[in-house]
């Protein structure tokens, strides 16, 4: 089993994402998503949601993300469509870290259709109709932010000027190890994993991770039928047992449901001033807090998802 070891130019309502403490949102967070109208909202493509379905019956549901990691989601979904997950297990819960799952035999062959050696999609060249939305910056990118309701660093090639230009020419854009997030299992280079090993992302933001496995999407519902499974007993949270593991009854892309089947989730777009007023709110907490921060990780945004009407 492996171990797991831009931009179009920056929105200008969007530049000012974090404010002074002194300057305390008006409205709370949940305020602001009360308010939001459609048109705040993207809905999640049937072909970019898969539908994971563990013991007993819980389910997973997790949105992929193939403008970050085309070849890796294509190869998911070629697995979706062909059952292969079925009848694979959980095999690692590390405490405050991962969970992640796989063939616990490593012996079942893959479809022949799979790229068996994917190219290493950990960051890629931003594209030209990409909007982004800074939240902040820290020693893990020059900044970061995000781009189409996705929680992004943003920087450029080693050896060049790390501050990168405001338009997209020579920039680069990653997804980051926020909660929730979906990667590819892999082991040593030059191997990059084909998207049969998976894991998520159950504590505090691994973000030392950022640009060293290809991240492929993210759980929108569900988390809690993962991060609370028992921790595994061996090193790094595998399990020892078979008895321990959690089997993978099925995993099925939404677009494979009968259309009156298929779950609908929407996530709240980031192009917007109400994703601004938000980040605002989340970083100038009032009401409770005594002291705004200021500021918000962009793993601490926790971005609005939630069922479509």
């Amino acid at each position: 089993m492996k171990k797991l070891a831009i931009l179009a130019l920056a929105l200008p309502a969007l530049a000012g994402a974090q404010t002074s403490p002194e300057a305390p949102a008006a409205l709370s967070p949940y305020e602001i998503i009360e308010a939001t109208t459609a048109a705040d909202w993207r809905p999640i493509a049937p072909e970019n949601l898969l539908v994971m379905t563990v013991g007993g019956g819980a389910q997973v549901f997790i949105e992929l993300a193939p403008d970050f990691a085309p070849v890796h989601v294509e190869n998911i979904r070629r697995l979706a469509r062909a059952h292969w997950f079925d009848g694979i297990a959980v095999v690692r819960v590390q405490d405050n870290y991962v969970v992640q799952w796989g063939d616990p035999t490593e012996e079942k062959a893959l479809p022949e259709e799979i790229e068996t050696a994917p190219p290493p999609e950990y960051e890629g060249d931003a594209k030209e109709d990409w909007a982004f939305a800074p939240v902040t910056s820290g020693g893990y990118a020059f900044n970061s932010g995000y781009v189409n309701g996705w929680p992004v660093g943003r920087g450029t090639r080693i050896g060049e000027d790390p501050a990168p230009p405001m338009n997209t020419a020579g920039s680069l854009a990653w997804l980051v190890h926020c909660y929730g997030m979906v990667g590819v299992g892999r082991g040593d280079n030059p191997d990059t994993g084909t998207g049969a090993e998976l894991y998520t992302v159950i504590g505090h933001a691994p973000r030392h991770l950022d640009r060293n496995i290809a991240l492929a999407g993210r759980i929108v519902e569900g988390i809690e039928n993962l991060s609370s499974l028992p921790r595994g007993t061996g090193p790094l949270g595998f399990y020892e047992t078979e008895e321990e593991r959690t089997p993978i009854a099925s995993v099925r892309l939404a677009s494979e449901l009968p259309e009156a089947e298929r779950p609908r989730f929407e996530v709240m777009r980031t192009d917007t001033e109400t994703f601004r007023r938000y980040v605002n709110a989340r970083a100038n907490r009032s009401g409770w807090f005594i002291r705004p921060a200021g500021a918000v990780d962009v793993c601490n945004v926790n971005l609005p998802i939630r069922r479509a009407q």
